[in-house]
């Protein structure tokens, strides 16, 4: 982030030129043509201008070196196609190398290697990003800026997903580079959240067959950000900090339909596919590798205090407006089926439907959250219906 105090603002130089935007830090600025893909965001991470030269100072070192360096052509015409030409490209080789990621709507490696510096040794995550958001401004030069700001501009996978979620939490009150400050803060310093980051994101990548890439989940997938934005406000709410944590609570819940508790307990590997609609309350507890879907709701039965909402296991597969009520379990490996209402515990590794759930039988999977097959098939209910044959109901199913 920038370490002093910055503004954009567009104006116009003359009739004949396009306006400017200026870029204010301290007594420095930097004007940039109105036709520059520049996105607002930016100023927050450009930093000191002190190394970058304005776009005024190129064209005057252009004019300079089209005083001392002509073509060798029999034409002296200077607005001939060779002297026209001669200046484009000494004009695009110092616009690359101040704006490299601009200057001809891809990215072209620097000389500077502290640039490039900041993928972590042996974060493969990270170096995967980094390679599919180059890709991604390649293919699509309107989001090169986009992209430079949100991932390339930051050295690690905690600052860009700090500066992504700010982004898109950042109101009239909670301002962008506060909220940064304080992902960074937690994220950074979090040897557990780094690892559940990472986890979470294969989690996406790996479970969502809509999910395109860990750059796709990082920048656009409303689970993915809420999920993290919790794993900071947990950590606030355990150093004693509630009422900030209750703040991000609060704004995840009306930017992404998203409630979930500061104080709940949640493990690595988790996906929120989809996201619209859950709930998750107080004291609930969710094991690693788990998958839910949207609309699932983990709530209390009643006004009663205390250890009050469900207490998942983990590789359960929940699917989508399921409602799990009370202090209750859910084994590991189990699978619950859509639109099912959950009031008792659920064996490990058993499939329960209905309202109120039963369990119908068991899955083979031993953690069907990885495999995502949460609809039962024919095949299972006839292999059900002939298990039961010569039983009574109460004898086979598991009433909840």
């Amino acid at each position: 982030m920038c370490t002093g105090a910055a503004a954009i603002n567009r104006r116009n130089t003359n009739e004949s030129s396009p306006p400017l935007y200026t870029y204010f830090n301290q007594d420095q600025t930097l004007e940039l043509p109105y036709s520059f893909p520049f996105f607002p965001s930016m100023a927050a991470c450009l930093g000191s201008v002190s190394e970058m030269h304005s776009i005024r100072t190129v064209l005057e070192e252009l004019d300079e070196e089209k005083q001392m360096v002509r073509p060798e052509t029999t034409n002296s015409n200077p607005n001939s196609p060779t002297s026209t030409s001669t200046s484009v490209m000494v004009m695009r080789r110092k616009v690359e190398r101040i704006f490299p990621v601009y200057a001809r709507g891809k990215l072209s490696p620097r000389s500077d290697p502290s640039v490039n510096s900041g993928s972590v040794v042996g974060d493969s995550i990270w170096d995967a990003v980094r390679v599919e958001a180059k890709c991604e401004a390649e293919n699509e030069p309107i989001l090169s800026s986009f992209l430079y700001a949100s991932i390339l501009s930051h050295d690690c996978l905690e600052r860009a997903l700090a500066f992504i979620i700010a982004n898109r939490l950042q109101n009239n009150t909670l301002l962008e580079t506060q909220l940064m400050d304080i992902f960074c803060d937690v994220m950074v310093q979090n040897r557990g959240i780094h690892r559940a980051i990472r986890l979470d994101l294969q989690a996406f990548k790996d479970r969502d067959p809509s999910c395109l890439s860990y750059c796709s989940a990082l920048l656009y997938l409303k689970g993915f950000h809420s999920l993290q934005t919790h794993r900071v406000a947990h950590a606030l709410w355990n150093q004693g900090r509630k009422l900030l944590a209750l703040a991000l609570q609060s704004r995840v819940s009306e930017v992404f339909a998203v409630d979930i508790h500061p104080a709940a307990k949640i493990g690595e590997g988790i996906l929120l596919d989809h996201g619209t609609g859950l709930v998750i309350g107080e004291t609930a507890v969710i094991g690693d590798r788990v998958s839910l879907m949207q609309g699932v709701t983990l709530g209390g039965s009643g006004k009663e205090t205390g250890d009050r909402h469900p207490k998942v296991g983990e590789g359960v597969l929940i699917g989508a407006s399921v409602i799990v009520l009370g202090n209750i379990k859910i084994g590991d490996g189990a699978m619950i089926a859509s639109g099912s209402l959950v009031l008792k515990d659920v064996p490990q590794h058993s499939m329960a439907a209905g309202i109120p759930a039963k369990v119908i039988g068991y899955v083979e999977e031993q953690v069907p959250s990885l495999t995502m097959k949460h609809d039962a098939s024919k095949d299972f209910f006839e292999h059900v219906a002939i298990g039961c044959e010569g039983r009574s109901i109460g004898e086979y199913e598991y009433s909840i």
